[in-house]
């Protein structure tokens, strides 16, 4: 069952790949006490991107360890194979590359056969265009804005640009998919991108490598709040 969202405007979901896997249940509730709405895990095999991360049993402990929904990226060649094992292990969310799926529309459909929501990303070289044709068929667009792979990379700013098409595409077309962005998000620039229309952020580096996590992430919160 796919655990209820928080009414917050704008939903902050730490992602987990820049926590110290080795206190992970101290390091989620952190992001508890700082007023996580999601939390954001990043699956990666090695092959389409280049670094490797955790699989299901990584999703398991987390859904064990907290009631907040789980977001899950798959930065992974042929996603569809893994679906159900994700579904098992308390996804709410999965979200596939355009990049890395043979037919997007079908696979889409596979997450939602399980129940779960479905997701679209795109690397900062994909446009926009390229997945328009999918985009009456998901719940949520995550735009890449760092290259992915790694933590802690700077916000490239073109990013902006897309966010904006994709609002534009939604109003047009009365879609209702959320727009999330994930690389390099801080305090300094939450409020521009919250203000180009994003209704999720994803931060990593930020939250966790500071001295506070919970206090970075209040002040993710208070930056775009003051909008």
């Amino acid at each position: 069952m796919v655990k209820p969202m928080k009414n917050n405007s704008i939903i902050i979901a730490p992602s987990i790949l820049s926590a110290d896997f080795a206190r992970l249940g101290s390091e989620i509730k952190l992001v508890e006490e700082g007023g996580a709405d999601w939390i954001h895990l990043d699956v990666m095999d090695g092959r389409f991107v280049p670094n490797l991360t955790f699989g299901p049993i990584i999703v398991d402990a987390v859904n064990r360890l907290t009631e907040l929904p789980l977001d899950v990226h798959l930065m992974v060649e042929e996603p569809e194979r893994y679906f159900e094992e994700f579904y098992k292990s308390g996804s709410d969310w999965i979200t596939i590359h355009f990049e890395a799926s043979q037919n997007i529309r079908r696979t889409l459909e596979q997450i939602h056969q399980f129940g779960i929501k479905s997701g679209i990303s795109i690397k900062p070289g994909t446009s926009v265009n390229e997945i328009k044709p999918f985009l009456d068929a998901v719940d949520l667009v995550l735009i890449m804005s760092v290259e992915p792979g790694f933590g802690g990379q700077k916000f490239i700013a073109s990013s902006i640009d897309k966010i904006h098409q994709l609002m534009k595409i939604r109003a047009e077309n009365h879609y209702d998919y959320l727009i999330s962005i994930d690389g390099g998000i801080k305090e300094s620039n939450a409020s521009e991108i919250t203000a180009a229309g994003v209704d999720i952020l994803v931060a990593g580096s930020f939250i966790y490598h500071s001295a506070d996590p919970p206090e970075a992430l209040r002040s993710l919160r208070k930056a775009v709040m003051s909008l």
